[in-house]
């Protein structure tokens, strides 16, 4: 990543800081602390970024006015930017929306509720269901009419097993489950925990007790019934490796990986082989053979139920299993590490993004929109509503629906007072086509009028974020800031610094002195193993024999023999050069390591200044700060700023 990639990324880092900042003001929030070019600047804004940037520092009128200065640096480059409209670019826009859709997220949920099922989630994680299951299948947007058939198909398979069928018979047989796996687990889907199964099914299987059998419950892919098996506390997980036989297609094929098996378990407990060598040699699990049968880690639900409870049976790192047969073939396990479920303070952050994104994420939302309806006063016209319902055809489903102006101009939503006519709502509704739902038009187009009106109610309240949050406003306005920063430091600074060989060159031709080599060494370093091989390699330099001429010669036996390395360096390069008289010529035997090295040097290199393109790199980031102060010079020649230093001290 180029320098100026990495300071636009401290930038909007720096800015995410503020998240969790609480602000203490000193004064009326509003107060200006400084002004730019008659612009004001709130102290709210300053202590909140000095603050911020300032956490575990005591607050001193020193450390205030040194980090004023940056401030007003900082200020004048955001004043030019906007002074050239680079807030006015389409690029600019684009980049803040998008920046903004992010931060807005967390305050467009229920972060009440969100908090509760971060906990909820936590807790489910310390224990694990076994459950069976049926499902019968139901599009999310299906039909009333299909929506109560496959409902009312569940639940006749559950009275079914409630007179005393057997649930696995149920599932297996003619009619029963619609999940294919069924016809072979009898809808048996082993231990799982949190956020392994769609929220809603999780959240069933935790409901009902041990050996119930739930009422239906819906989730995207249809009704299910399931009947608890067991419930435990969680494993934690495991770090494993594995030896894996295959059965072979032929008649004793079983048999024949039912001895090698056993073969492998013999060597394993005679202590005549290594575990890991045994796996690399004899594993038909080509992945995990070649480290030594080692695993990643798992935990619950991610192995065949047979290797996970033959893997934690094993108490103890460095145990070993018996033989044990999957439908994968048969296995030997080695216990190689264990952890429990860690803390809820070290699962915290991926409980919240994990709850964020599964099906609880709905549930937020849902509970965050109907308390904005009940804070906006929102209400739907019922009577439009069912005007537009009932002009529905087929046509619907493809985003075409006429209707007449007049129903187009009446209020179909009300939102804080505020009135949208219908054909806001065909607006809407003509970009959604290609639909595919069993729903009848009319179904359709009501369901869609629901989802325009809480679109319309979340978009209502996005708007309404920065009079409402002062973190969120503040936190827009660093970004907003930051990015024109960094766009207009990239044209003055960053960019022009690479782009502008012409100018590099002159900063250069002025500055090279501050560029120097120090005094520096031209040499040949022939390490040699031992002083055999010293004195043979003394003996050929002596004759004038060429380097890499010594070095086949030496290395016909070994290639360890003698190791040659040519090159300019300084004290500081290799410390072997700190120990040798500077001069020309071989120095005496260095004894360093159990190894013998001699030292040709074949030139001394005065202190001289580096070439451009040998420190182009370091003189390129001189050149960028040069240009820099000369900017913040420019700048503040430009803009008068000034700066109430009561308002500014009274920080603490």
């Amino acid at each position: 990543m180029n320098p100026y990639k990495k300071m636009k990324l401290r930038v909007l880092l720096a800015a995410l800081c503020a998240w969790s900042f609480s602000i203490a003001f000193a004064q009326d929030k509003n107060a200006f602390v400084m002004t730019v070019a008659g612009e004001g600047v709130t102290l709210e804004e300053f202590e909140n970024i000095f603050k911020k940037n300032n956490r575990d520092s005591i607050i001193t009128q020193q450390a205030l006015d040194e980090y004023m200065e940056l401030f007003i640096n900082f200020k004048l480059k955001v004043k030019e930017a906007r002074d050239l409209k680079l807030d006015t670019v389409a690029k600019f826009k684009e980049e803040l929306r998008g920046y903004r859709d992010q931060l807005a997220r967390p305050y467009l949920t229920d972060g009440e509720l969100l908090t509760e099922m971060v906990k909820e989630a936590y807790q489910r994680k310390q224990t694990e269901v076994r459950a069976m299951h049926i499902l019968v299948k139901c599009e999310p947007m299906a039909s009333s009419q299909d929506t109560l058939r496959a409902y009312s198909r569940i639940m006749a398979l559950r009275e079914r097993i409630l007179a005393g069928e057997d649930f696995a018979t149920v599932a297996k047989g003619k009619e029963g489950s619609e999940d294919p796996s069924a016809k072979d687990n009898g809808g048996d889907l082993g231990y799982f925990t949190a956020f392994q199964m769609v929220y809603q099914f999780e959240d069933a299987a935790y409901q009902t007790p041990v050996g119930q059998v739930s009422m239906p419950v819906r989730t995207k892919f249809g009704y299910h019934i399931l009947k608890i098996i067991d419930k435990r506390p969680a494993q934690g997980e495991m770090l494993a490796a594995h030896i894996m036989v295959k059965a072979k297609p032929e008649a004793d094929g079983e048999a024949n990986a039912l001895a090698k098996i056993n073969e492998i378990h013999q060597k394993l407990a005679s202590g005549e082989e290594t575990f890991e060598n045994l796996a690399s040699k004899y594993s038909e699990d080509g992945s995990s053979a070649k480290k030594g049968g080692e695993l990643p880690w798992f935990g619950t639900g991610n192995m065949v139920l047979e290797f996970e409870e033959a893997a934690f049976a094993l108490k103890n790192n460095g145990e070993f299993s018996r033989p044990f047969k999957t439908s994968f073939g048969w296995h030997i396990v080695k216990r190689l590490d264990y952890k429990p479920v860690p803390s809820f303070e070290f699962m915290e952050k991926e409980l919240k993004s994990k709850v964020s994104k599964d099906g609880r994420s709905e549930k937020t939302k849902k509970s965050f929109v109907e308390k904005l309806k009940k804070e906006y006063k929102y209400t739907i016209n019922e009577k439009v509503l069912n005007a537009l319902a009932a002009k529905a055809d087929t046509n619907a489903y493809n985003g075409v629906l006429k209707v007449k102006k007049k129903l187009a101009k009446k209020i179909l939503v009300t939102i804080d007072g505020k009135n949208y006519a219908a054909q806001t709502f065909l607006n809407y509704f003509s970009k959604r086509n290609g639909i595919k739902t069993t729903q009848t038009p009319a179904e359709y187009v009501n369901a869609q009028v629901q989802k325009f009106g809480e679109a319309l109610l979340l978009e209502y309240e996005d708007g309404k974020l920065e009079a409402k949050h002062a973190a969120f406003r503040l936190l827009m306005k660093e970004y907003r800031e930051g990015i024109l920063l960094f766009e207009l430091t990239d044209q003055k600074v960053w960019n022009k610094a690479v782009k502008d060989s012409v100018g590099l060159m002159e900063y250069y031709e002025k500055n090279k002195m501050k560029f120097m080599w120090p005094e520096r060494l031209d040499v040949v370093i022939y390490t040699c193993v031992n002083d055999e091989m010293a004195i043979a390699a003394r003996k050929m330099i002596a004759e004038g024999r060429d380097k890499s001429a010594i070095a086949a010669e030496l290395n016909k036996e070994s290639q360890l023999n003698l190791q040659v390395e040519h090159g300019v360096f300084s004290r500081e390069d290799r410390d072997i050069l700190g120990q040798i008289d500077w001069k020309k010529g071989l120095s005496k035997n260095l004894y360093i390591d159990g190894q013998v090295i001699l030292v040709d040097v074949i030139d001394i290199l005065p202190a001289a200044p580096k070439r451009l393109e040998e420190a182009k790199g370091l003189i390129t980031s001189d050149y960028q700060t040069y240009l820099e102060q000369e900017w913040i010079k420019t700048l503040r020649a430009k803009y008068p700023v000034q700066v109430d230093k009561a308002i500014l001290h009274s920080i603490h």
